[in-house]
């Protein structure tokens, strides 16, 4: 059984110009011990898909529907005192922005102490010197000094393995990073991607990682769910989807990513981009959600919405005409 299923998720918000399909019958699941990324540009649904998962969407103006099982329990059925329990100690989350996302008043010694105290009843004390350890373990120096500091004191680097050393102070069965390195220099970033790995393989943790940098998914994914306004357009395991990717938005993404060497002849390369912009989500879309700014559209694109279907093993994708080659896409 997956540690973790969803299941035809639809969160939308009511706004005043009306209903916002932000998330719009995604399914995946993640297997225990495993990283699975969410990859797409930004306003796709990715954070919206995991604040939905940890229960952390407002109601109202938002409303989540389908089915959301962990350890087969479904989430959304719980009540709230149920679900702060699994909330942190079971299942932890990694922000996107760590200075926002901790504390500014309190030290950050005493914010990874506070779930332990919470989670697992340990005295002030011993969550204490817990809370070093973490960040220890999280390779932050002098870590007993670091914990009697406040956020600001600290490094974009350093907050952010705070974020991770909290995330994982219960020993989670899964993790969601959203956007984990984000606004961090590129030798940041690769620290931050080992430590990530490395715990993965200490504590056993699955990992759903939500992102946009395709770098990262390469480095450090098992498998790929590629989402498009709200829906889940592609999902095959890394190495497939890099290799041979067979929605066009996927293509696109794929493209747009700059290549070393590219003009080494002296020629500028133009980097490629894809057309238009995303659609309003508040709109009914009654064919393929990417039909607007598909080169290859075709007039039954825009009158059906294509099926996930499965185009090779374990590799689905929503589109009428996935099983082109690149180069006749392309042509």
């Amino acid at each position: 059984m997956p540690l973790l299923e969803v299941d035809r998720l639809q969160t939308h918000f009511r706004t005043p110009d009306g209903v916002n399909r932000a998330v719009d019958g995604v399914s995946f699941h993640i297997d225990k011990g495993e990283t699975l990324a969410v990859v797409g540009e930004s306003g796709c649904g990715k954070s919206v898909t995991a604040m939905s998962i940890m229960r952390l969407i407002a109601e109202p103006p938002g409303r989540s529907a389908g089915e959301i099982r962990f350890e087969g329990k479904d989430l959304l059925k719980l009540s709230e005192k149920e679900m702060r329990k699994i909330r942190g100690d079971d299942i932890s989350m990694i922000f996107q922005e760590p200075m926002t996302s901790l504390n500014p008043v309190l030290k950050v010694g005493r914010q990874i102490g506070e779930s332990l105290r919470l989670h697992q009843g340990l005295g002030r004390a011993a969550a204490e010197d817990k809370a070093v350890e973490m960040l220890r373990l999280v390779g932050i120096p002098e870590p007993k000094r670091r914990a009697g500091e406040y956020p600001h004191q600290l490094s974009g680097g350093m907050r952010q393995r705070v974020m991770i050393a909290m995330a994982l102070a219960c020993s989670p069965k899964l993790l969601i990073a959203d956007e984990p390195t984000t606004a961090l220099d590129v030798t940041i970033q690769a620290q931050i991607l080992d430590l990530m790995r490395d715990l993965k393989q200490r504590v056993g943790a699955a990992i759903l990682i939500i992102t946009h940098d395709l770098g990262v998914v390469a480095e450090v994914a098992d498998r790929v769910v590629v989402m498009y306004a709200g829906r889940k357009v592609e999902e095959a395991p890394v190495n497939d989807l890099f290799a041979d990717p067979k929605h066009p938005y996927t293509r696109g993404l794929l493209g747009a990513v700059p290549k070393l060497g590219s003009s080494l002849d002296g020629e500028a390369e133009r980097l490629a981009e894809i057309p238009g912009i995303v659609p309003s989500l508040k709109k009914k879309i009654e064919g393929c959600v990417f039909a607007s700014r598909c080169p290859d559209a075709e007039d039954v694109c825009r009158q059906f919405a294509p099926a996930l279907e499965e185009k090779a093993p374990a590799h689905l994708a929503a589109c009428h005409f996935s099983n082109r080659d690149a180069a006749e896409a392309a042509a």
